[in-house]
């Protein structure tokens, strides 16, 4: 069965969903910035910074559901003056990744203040196969908030 996925913003979500979702190891393992156990205060805060990109610059991180189940978070957030597209799924979701990303990137694509969007991939991520099937290109590795990411880019006009 197909799942049918959908975005919509995060403040709509059970807390108690994110902070599981968020303290599972297996998610964990391929996000170095993620310190610290997660609370109901930890997601509104969490909540309340990708809110202010949205008000900032009218789009940034939603919750991602399939068949009207949350299984995780992404999207588009601009980040400078480059539009970053992350994904956090829940691990049994790992597989929609791909389709979720074509889907945030047909989004991008319609958007004309989208030129590329970028990517940045721990290293422990080692099957970056998918970006070369997109068409993105790896820039190189970038210091963010003190942490190794491999960047790429993705033109989309």
């Amino acid at each position: 069965m197909t799942q049918e996925i959908t975005f919509t913003r995060l403040p709509t979500i059970d807390p108690g969903l994110i902070i599981a979702h968020m303290s599972d190891p297996r998610v964990a393992k391929h996000m170095p910035l993620l310190t610290g156990d997660w609370s109901e205060a930890t997601v509104a805060e969490f909540i309340d910074k990708k809110e202010e990109c949205w008000r900032r610059d009218g789009l940034g991180h939603w919750a991602i559901l399939a068949n009207g189940d949350y299984i995780g978070w992404g999207g588009l957030q601009k980040e400078g003056e480059e539009w970053d597209l992350g994904l956090v799924l829940q691990p049994g979701f790992f597989g929609l990744g791909p389709r979720i990303t074509r889907k945030a990137i047909d989004f991008a694509i319609a958007d004309i203040r989208i030129p590329f969007v970028t990517f940045l991939l721990p290293p422990s991520r080692k099957n970056r196969r998918a970006l070369d099937r997109l068409g993105a290109k790896y820039i190189g590795e970038i210091l963010y908030d003190g942490e190794l990411f491999l960047k790429y880019r993705l033109e989309t006009e």
